[in-house]
């Protein structure tokens, strides 16, 4: 999926830079180089969440696993 959106993204490019007017053409490249920028940077995001996520989901597993082993050793 990322080799395909950054052909597109290299397609998009390529077709603004063939653009008669370049003071548009450069504004266009500049605003698709700060969505580009701003899409690694959501995925950097996400994928730091999912990380903490799974920290998370570890550190209530282990909880669960002592709270289990109390209960069997206060019988």
């Amino acid at each position: 999926m990322k080799k395909l959106s950054f052909v597109l993204a290299a397609a998009g490019l390529m077709a603004l830079g063939a653009c008669n007017k370049p003071a548009e053409t450069a504004n266009a490249v500049d605003n698709a180089a700060d969505a580009m920028a701003n899409a690694a940077d959501n995925l950097t995001a996400a994928a730091a969440n999912a990380t903490d996520a799974a920290a998370n989901a570890a550190d209530a597993a282990a909880n669960a696993a002592d709270a289990a082993a109390n209960v069997a050793n206060a019988m």
